[in-house]
């Protein structure tokens, strides 16, 4: 795979992995699709925020969305763009310079090397050594997939109460004759 320069990169459905690289005495960014790979000068958590506006919303307001929903309150799983599968989790902290964000949509399996490292294998099989304890990816996988399903149970229930609210009541009328307040109920007009 052929590793090109980008400046402007926004994560997509095709987006695996990112993360920094040294150049010179500055952070990058290694990015790695499905079928490519790319660098950019820009710092993960730069791509990460910038990815969250280009599709509407702010990487804060993203990550207070996430600890109101499954109360995490580090590292914390950013749902980039959830009708779009778009949900990464950090390595560890993502102010870290070693932090990599990995698509939790895009892990097949993982499994410990050693005590700080763990194989990933993607969906397009291709798997990849990151220098982190198994038990961090496990405990990510599961934030990210706690995430994912508290949102989906927001969104399901959204769209049956708008089905619900979309659907015409049946008009129901008493069967009683209707007679306006203080007539007498043996009157008639």
């Amino acid at each position: 795979m052929k590793q090109n320069q980008i400046e402007e990169y926004e994560i997509n459905s095709g987006t695996m992995f990112i993360r920094p690289v040294e150049y010179g005495s500055k952070i990058y960014s290694q990015i790695f699709e499905e079928e490519d790979e790319f660098l950019s000068p820009f710092k993960p958590l730069d791509i990460i925020k910038k990815s969250c506006d280009y599709f509407g919303c702010d990487y804060e307001s993203r990550k207070k969305g996430t600890r109101q929903l499954i109360g995490i309150t580090h590292k914390i799983p950013i749902a980039i763009e959830p009708s779009n599968r778009l949900y990464f989790f950090p390595t560890t902290s993502p102010t870290r310079s070693e932090c990599i964000w990995i698509s939790h949509d895009h892990v097949k399996e993982h499994r410990r090397i050693s005590n700080q490292q763990t194989l990933i294998t993607f969906r397009n099989k291709q798997a990849h050594l990151f220098p982190v304890p198994y038990s961090t990816i496990d405990n990510q996988l599961l934030r990210t997939s706690f995430l994912r399903t508290k949102l989906m149970q927001r969104i399901e229930f959204n769209d049956r109460k708008s089905f619900y609210l979309m659907q015409k009541p049946v008009s129901m009328e008493a069967s009683e004759n209707t007679r306006k307040y203080g007539e007498d109920l043996f009157t008639k007009n």
